[in-house]
């Protein structure tokens, strides 16, 4: 149990939080002159961190979510949710939510899509509830600045309020307002 622990803590601090690059770019400062415990040189260093740790978590998780992309197109994401009724659609189109790339932006044309195909309005609005709140992208910050526990309750809260949304939809029968 406690090397399972200390794989968990070498991949949220080394890995996520990346603190061979804090040390390095601290080593490297240092080695110019520059004071990293000062103020000029704290905020030189916070800065040179920050853009590169911001930089490969973005690259990284382009590629990830390019890779899922290409897994869960929009047409294979109508078809899975349309085998779903009630609240067992709404958890699944949450989790499909939760795993498709998707930013707002896409998110409500996919949503448009999904409502003219057919599918209740209630499992569209669990997925176009979830797709943007609930991503990838948002769980790897969270896992590198506050840990996976965070992440994970994070995670779930939005599931949650995904499903809930959905299901509140579906009970108030809002498909003439659409």
């Amino acid at each position: 149990m406690e090397a399972l622990k200390n794989i968990s803590d070498f991949f949220q601090s080394e890995i996520l939080g990346m603190s061979w690059l804090n040390r390095l770019i601290g080593s490297a400062l240092s080695a110019i002159g520059l004071d990293i415990n000062g103020k000029l040189g704290g905020s030189v260093h916070f800065f040179i961190y920050d853009m590169i740790k911001i930089l490969i978590l973005l690259c990284v998780l382009i590629f990830v979510i390019s890779y899922i992309q290409s897994y869960f197109p929009p047409q294979r994401t109508k078809k899975i949710l349309g085998h779903f009724n009630g609240i067992t659609a709404n958890i699944i189109a949450a989790l499909l939510g939760t795993v498709t790339p998707f930013c707002s932006c896409s998110s409500i044309p996919l949503f448009m899509g999904f409502t003219s195909a057919g599918l209740p309005l209630g499992t569209t609005f669990s997925f176009l509830i979830s797709s943007p709140m609930v991503d990838l992208g948002s769980l790897m910050l969270l896992m590198s600045i506050f840990g996976w526990k965070v992440a994970v309750i994070y995670v779930i809260v939005g599931l949650v309020i995904a499903v809930a949304g959905g299901t509140l939809i579906e009970k108030l029968h809002l498909e003439d307002q659409l």
